[in-house]
């Protein structure tokens, strides 16, 4: 063997890596100061208590508001269908010639000041299924520049025009499946004016919907999932979609429909006439109507007060449990005594 390629290959054998430079900063060797609290008797005591005295009284106003709020449910997804189609309700919902129109009553319980807010609520429909909510164009909601931009909007992105391809304006899953139940609230043969302005948000209005982008072949495939649009208004000013576009997290939800700027006494009878048009029945999904007034926490819910109110609870438990200790079972702080070993060497 050569002697010179011998001694390269030894010298490659024997070459080390370069060592990695440890850093021997405070941070990295964990010596920066700390201060670590010791849980003396009283200090966890008052610290139970102090949780305690705090979220008791949250929890207490939180329901307190919540009970101010009046709530009225109405469900009328099943009272809707007529006789003849209950054993079909597919056939009933789905034939554009029967008659949507339905009637029902609701009792005001308590008197209801306003604004009174008018939702729409959906049990059982998951509009944060991945494939659902990808099914928009932002671009093409935005601005007119980007009408042709659909690639996301699959299956409802374009319209067969006479065998020539158009894009769909909005496009999309969630646009197709717009909600299109309408209702009309009558009180004492007076129609109750509800405001459809101001329900969506005003950075939807502003930034997310151009004023320049007008619905176009809307609805206009052989499958139609909901409601329909005016052409000759922008999306901008379509509340109702800026609205539904907003898609839900859980599978029950509610959406502003309106507003009621007329106050509601107590035990008046209000007549509910709406159009039951939206399909829910083909995935065993419920429509509800719910009329609601607001406190400062919002519309009802007491969830947030049992809430602060358990936690409250346990610490104002905890404080007690630790004085009783600590007056009838005390014990020195550090005492090695106490220690596992020296207890069973004293065994």
């Amino acid at each position: 063997m050569n002697p010179v390629t011998n001694g390269a290959l030894k010298s490659k054998k024997t070459s080390k890596k370069p060592e990695l430079k440890r850093s021997n900063s405070r941070f990295t060797q964990q010596e920066l100061p700390a201060w670590k609290p010791i849980l003396t008797p009283g200090w966890v005591i008052t610290s139970f208590l102090a949780i305690a005295f705090l979220f008791i009284p949250i929890g207490l106003v939180s329901l307190f508001a919540s009970e101010r709020v009046v709530e009225i449910v109405y469900r009328y997804d099943q009272d809707c269908v007529p006789e003849m189609y209950r054993g079909n309700v597919s056939a009933y919902i789905r034939n554009s010639l029967t008659n949507k129109t339905c009637i029902g009553n609701i009792t005001v319980p308590k008197k209801m000041d306003p604004p009174i807010f008018v939702y729409y609520q959906l049990d059982n429909f998951y509009q944060n299924h991945r494939r659902y909510v990808k099914s928009r164009s932002d671009k093409q909601l935005r601005s007119a520049a980007y009408e042709s931009s659909t690639k996301e909007c699959e299956p409802e992105a374009r319209f067969n025009k006479s065998g020539d391809p158009v894009p769909i304006v909005p496009c999309g899953l969630i646009a197709w499946s717009l909600f299109n139940d309408t209702y009309n609230l009558i009180k004492k043969d007076k129609v109750l004016n509800i405001n459809k302005k101001g329900i969506a948000w005003k950075s939807d209005t502003k930034v997310k919907f151009g004023s320049n982008v007008y619905p176009k072949n809307f609805q206009s495939n052989d499958l139609i999932g909901g409601g329909k649009l005016n052409e000759s208004i922008p999306l901008s000013k379509q509340e109702d979609l800026i609205v539904w576009m907003r898609t839900a997290a859980l599978p029950t939800f509610r959406k502003l429909y309106g507003k009621i700027n007329t106050s509601l006494e107590a035990h008046d009878t209000i007549t509910v006439v709406l159009e039951n048009n939206y399909n829910t029945y083909s995935f065993g999904g419920q429509k509800k109507l719910v009329l609601s007034t607001t406190s400062w926490i919002g519309g009802k819910n007491d969830f947030l007060g049992i809430a602060y109110l358990t936690v409250g609870g346990i610490c104002l438990f905890m404080a007690l449990n630790f004085i009783l200790l600590y007056v009838f079972k005390p014990r020195p702080l550090g005492d090695p005594s106490y220690l596992s070993w020296n207890r069973k060497a004293v065994n």
